[in-house]
């Protein structure tokens, strides 16, 4: 079996002690590939080195919304200049209007700003969304989103939300909160998504799964997801897995 944990942030304080233990569990839990994402310009950076370091890895470069209200004319081609060969997405960007951490005028702004140069780029968009439809659709449908693609990482919402986003053409993940008792609207939707726009992930450090849910979330734990939706949607896990790898090379428009 082999696993692709589509959304990680191994750049994170929390794994500079043990990188490579955590890169070896991940090897044996048979995650092969992972996309290192960037949620700011420092960030960004160093996800594309890591990816550049290491050949399993592939990197995403963008600003969260968190950290909208930073981004400051033209600040935002430097991520231009981080393109190349391993970066195959742009975000993680979106909105955000559960922790508002940002003006929800300057998020909507810099998220339109983004996905601009993913267009410009031709990379898909790796999207974050909380609390914050139907203002995220609307954007995505004014900027024609729909026509690079991309994927709603760390799928929270609900069926309807889910079939609006798959009508533009983006793809739903499912990280370690679909497994949490609370999660019933996020498992209802999982059931549901078609099979070829599934992916699977981790957001770590964060969202680690049941049963074990404290602590740090880690690469190898994306078995966890693929295991719980396996059983969800009530398929043998080892076609979920052969679902999500496809998936995420095309997305990512990456060689098998």
């Amino acid at each position: 079996m082999r696993l692709f944990d589509s959304h990680t942030h191994l750049f994170a304080r929390d794994f500079q002690p043990d990188l490579e233990d955590v890169l070896q569990r991940a090897r044996e839990a048979e995650v092969e590939k992972m996309v290192v994402v960037g949620d700011n310009f420092r960030h960004s950076a160093e996800a594309v080195a890591m990816a550049k370091a290491k050949p399993k890895l592939f990197a995403a470069v963008g600003v969260h919304p968190h950290d909208a209200k930073t981004v400051q004319d033209g600040d935002c081609s430097f991520l231009l200049g981080l393109l190349g060969p391993k970066v195959v997405a742009w975000g993680e960007v979106g909105l955000d209007y559960y922790r508002d951490l940002s003006p929800r005028s300057v998020q909507q702004e810099v998220f339109r700003i983004q996905i601009a140069l993913a267009r410009q780029a031709k990379l898909p968009l790796i999207v974050h969304e909380r609390a914050a439809q139907p203002h995220l659709t609307q954007i995505l449908l004014e900027e024609r989103a729909g026509e690079i693609g991309g994927v709603l990482h760390c799928f929270s919402g609900d069926w309807p939300q889910a079939s609006a986003l798959l009508d533009l053409g983006f793809n739903i993940s499912f990280a370690g909160n679909v497994t949490y008792p609370s999660a019933r609207p996020i498992q209802e939707a999982a059931m549901k998504i078609p099979t070829d726009r599934i992916l699977v992930e981790t957001d770590c450090p964060y969202l680690r799964p049941e049963p074990e849910r404290k602590g740090r979330n880690e690469p190898a734990f994306v078995r966890s997801v693929l295991r719980f939706l396996a059983d969800l949607r009530q398929i043998d896990v080892e076609e979920l897995a052969i679902a999500t790898w496809v998936n995420a090379h095309h997305l990512f428009k990456i060689k098998a």
